[in-house]
């Protein structure tokens, strides 16, 4: 098994800092030691990829490296009794598509503790436009709805077409939560309306430069996915008991606010951390997805390209420029 051969994209380190993307062809013993070796069927495309893609020492240390922080397909070896060849299974963060051989190639490795069985309700491919995207949303509507129910007012979802915002956004609206979606892309306003936005605002909207320490409270919760003022525009616009989650930093890391929102209003300000998050937690999420929040249409949110559309794919997720969610189908 050790010298099946197989297709990846490979990122190198080329001259003058730049890095390299193309197709090659591995062998599993090229892969690192683990204990489950899945044949990838599918994978998808994320942010954090395509940071990887382009040599980004923060989320990957050396070159040459397969990025894809997602991968689902069917096991192809095992060492635990915990998964046999054969079972359909997951694998989404951890260091998968980082530091270790990840998703945009046909065959991953990785410890046990990493693989979650795929859900009843959902097939490989649905299980792939959710990815590291759905999974972020859904912890975050995990979070959101301990506290916050469809009649406490609406809710409002930052970045709503990227591929964690138009998730929430579409999950949120199947649940009875009336949505208002937040973009700087107003040409998709149809699109954000079709997977159950109920208003649209737009980005300058979004972000409030008066410096005043609370706003008209108006969301009973939050989604957020760009981080900056729109997320600390976002905390000062929350109602009473409200809960702000946030998973993201595309506008900016930094946060300015004071704690009035906190003291005075009781906004809970919820991280989602999905790479790392124990795998109960992760299990609850994923049961969640292939049922209750499972939306009709789920294929609309996404397009599927094959490995051989993946750098097109990552020069528009870098430049802002992509709408729900990439598949990639790694069948051929």
């Amino acid at each position: 098994m050790t010298s099946e051969t197989f297709n990846a994209l490979v990122v190198e380190a080329g001259e003058d800092k730049t890095y390299v993307r193309q197709i090659q062809k591995r062998t599993v013993g090229d892969l690192p030691d683990g204990d489950v070796l899945i044949r990838v069927n599918y994978s998808s495309l994320n942010y954090k990829d395509a940071l990887s893609a382009i040599g980004n020492k923060g989320v990957t240390r050396s070159y040459p490296h397969t990025p894809g922080i997602d991968a689902a397909g069917t096991v192809a070896d095992s060492r635990v009794d915990a998964f046999k060849k054969g079972d359909k299974v997951l694998v989404t963060g951890y260091d998968l598509g980082m530091n270790t051989s990840g998703g945009f190639g046909q065959y991953v490795r990785v410890p046990a503790g990493w693989v979650v069985p795929l859900p009843e309700g959902l097939t490989l491919k649905e299980s792939m436009i959710f990815g590291t995207a759905g999974f972020t949303a859904g912890m975050g509507i995990l979070f959101l709805t301990e506290r916050v129910k469809p009649e406490d007012g609406p809710v409002l979802v930052t970045g709503a077409t990227g591929g964690v915002g138009s998730i929430a956004v579409a999950v949120l609206a199947k649940l009875g939560f009336t949505v208002a979606a937040v973009t700087g892309k107003t040409a998709e306003a149809a699109f954000l309306s079709g997977i159950g936005a109920s208003q649209i605002v737009s980005r300058e909207e979004a972000a409030d430069t008066s410096g005043r320490p609370l706003l008209k409270a108006q969301w009973a919760g939050v989604v957020d996915t760009v981080g900056g003022e729109i997320l600390a525009t976002a905390i000062k616009s929350t109602q009473p008991w409200g809960t702000v989650t946030c998973c993201g930093n595309v506008a900016s890391p930094n946060l300015s606010l004071t704690v009035f929102p906190f003291i005075l209003r009781g906004v809970r300000l919820i991280g989602i951390d999905s790479q790392n998050c124990p795998m109960d937690v992760r299990l609850n999420v994923w049961k969640h997805l292939a049922s209750a929040w499972k939306v009709e249409g789920l294929s609309d949110l996404c397009k599927e390209i094959g490995l051989n559309g993946l750098n097109e794919n990552i020069d528009l997720i870098l430049k802002g420029l992509q709408k729900g969610r990439v598949v990639v189908d790694l069948g051929e």
